[in-house]
């Protein structure tokens, strides 16, 4: 306090005008006034560094925080394939088990989407391909998601839209493992359109190009019986033949052998 008196008195000297003030006073003042610029300057400077660490101690922080944020999406990543995994073994589980087609391609479904939705902005890969096929694009629906929705618009009623989804899918998708189903259900279409020649068209094309899968017999069938109505018996029955002797075992065989006993 009496340090501060001491430095304000020349000052207060010189503002009422005393005349009583000598150089040694002028000159205490500008060594005050030098000393209060130095301490100002000082304490700038360490405010300053203080800044400086407080941005240094920020820039850590930042970059915690990215490495805690990598690390996170790397385990939902992980996570997101772990339960697409065991989707897939669960459906080979209830197929091992003897569930319901119509079940197991709910689930083909369901896990489809999954496997879309696992696929990263940054990670340069595709979804996940259950068409046998080409995999399908971000965005755009999967065999399987396909031939649920072209199946309800049929049950629907609207077998317009049903034979426009069930071709998409064919032709984008080839190869799919639901393809001789998607086949099948298009003759369905074509029959519930009242179409009756593209719907025989599209069962032959089962018979022919997917012999082995569950829907052959059923299409042969479908086959034979719109023969008979065409008045080509002797076609039906070559056709009721060929389902007995090459699906024995199936449940249309029982109703070709009594179609043909029908026929004579």
């Amino acid at each position: 306090m009496k340090i501060a008196l001491r430095r304000l008195a020349p000052v207060a000297l010189l503002a009422t005008g005393a005349c009583f003030a000598t150089r040694e006073d002028v000159q205490l003042l500008r060594n005050d006034v030098a000393g209060m610029r130095a301490e100002a300057a000082r304490a700038d400077t360490a405010q300053q560094r203080e800044f400086a660490q407080v941005i240094a101690a920020l820039g850590v922080v930042q970059d915690s925080l990215g490495l805690i944020s990598s690390r996170m999406m790397k385990m939902q990543g992980d996570i997101r394939g772990d339960l697409y995994g065991m989707g897939q073994q669960l459906i080979q589980i209830q197929e091992l088990t003897g569930q319901s087609q119509r079940r197991l391609q709910e689930l083909r479904s369901s896990l489809e989407q999954r496997g879309q939705s696992i696929q990263q902005p940054d990670s340069g890969m595709g979804a996940a391909d259950t068409s046998g096929g080409a995999a399908a694009q971000p965005g755009v629906p999967g065999p399987n998601e396909m031939f649920e929705l072209s199946l309800d618009q049929l049950r629907r009623g609207s077998s317009g839209a049903a034979i426009s989804g069930f071709q998409a899918l064919l032709q984008q998708y080839p190869n799919a493992d639901i393809a001789p189903d998607a086949q099948f259900y298009l003759g369905e279409a074509y029959r519930a359109d009242g179409r009756l020649a593209e719907a025989d068209s599209a069962y032959a094309v089962v018979v022919e190009k997917y012999p082995d899968s569950q829907r052959a017999a059923t299409a042969l069938y479908k086959r034979a019986l719109y023969m008979e109505q065409q008045g080509n018996l002797t076609a039906a029955r070559a056709a009721l033949n060929r389902l007995v002797q090459k699906y024995p075992r199936s449940d249309e065989a029982g109703l070709a052998r009594d179609r043909l006993r029908s026929m004579k």
